[in-house]
């Protein structure tokens, strides 16, 4: 068990990658709060690690709103009185558009949920680890992150983002026992193409950048990502900090 008696925090936790993490940890013993919006497919997760050595406490909250991002991590706090380790899943896709077409109200939720939620979590569980004297933190970034057309403006900046908070993390916290990395993943199948502005995609930009994809040797399986995540929340992995694990089965090798 490399998580037994562990607690984690992870958000987007209802699909995907966020689900597959959720129950892999569990699994491996730790106690993990599952967030997510949905309640009934946080409580069939639930259900689902019945059982297990550890196990899966659904938390409802929308990422998008401030007070939820750091109320989950009071929460979980509160509730268990220790907090060992976050996993900054959710994440929402923008529309492919260039910046020249880019709407305020898709800039606006895409930062919201890929930048500032994980931010305003981070900085509340930060101060716990700094009490605790340990802690690990797991950003699920995106190959989008590290290059620059695999998605549309937006959600490319806040990758970007995303990244560049994990590099600042792991390093200024490194002497406190804290470490933080992330995940940036190729194509995986998820749902995160069935997300509100993947509906109408803006066709000049997903015209661009579509031919490039012929480059990708395959999709990726959420448990594929959840096993590196393991790794990450692991001691296996306790002498890497600040990095950007990419796992897309050699598309960027390319």
């Amino acid at each position: 068990m490399k998580l037994k008696g562990k607690v984690a925090v992870v958000t987007g936790a209802s699909a995907g990658m966020g689900k597959d993490i959720a129950y892999l940890f569990a699994k491996e013993g730790a106690i993990v709060y599952a967030v997510a919006r949905r309640a009934e497919r946080l409580e069939e997760l639930a259900k689902s690690a019945e059982g297990f050595e550890g196990n899966i406490i659904p938390i409802v909250a929308d990422l998008t709103k401030k007070e939820d991002a750091e109320r989950i991590i009071d929460f979980t706090y509160n509730d268990s009185g220790r907090l060992d380790i976050l996993v900054n899943n959710a994440g929402i896709m923008d529309d492919f558009s260039p910046v020249g077409d880019v709407k305020d109200e898709m800039l606006e939720k895409v930062f919201s949920l890929n930048v500032y939620a994980p931010f305003y979590s981070i900085r509340k569980a930060v101060n716990i680890f700094l009490k605790q004297g340990r802690g690990n933190i797991i950003n699920v970034a995106s190959i989008g992150g590290l290059y620059g057309s695999r998605a549309g403006a937006v959600y490319t900046a806040s990758k970007h983002a995303l990244v560049g908070l994990t590099k600042n993390t792991g390093y200024m916290y490194a002497k406190k026992n804290i470490r933080c990395n992330a995940i940036c993943p190729g194509a995986v199948e998820t749902e995160i193409a069935t997300g509100d502005f993947m509906k109408n995609v803006n066709q000049e930009g997903i015209g661009i950048i579509m031919p490039s994809t012929v480059g990708n040797p395959r999709s990726g399986k959420p448990e594929e990502i959840a096993t590196v995540a393991l790794f990450l929340a692991s001691d296996d992995s306790s002498f890497v900090n600040g990095q950007c694990i990419v796992a897309d089965g050699g598309w960027t090798a390319y």
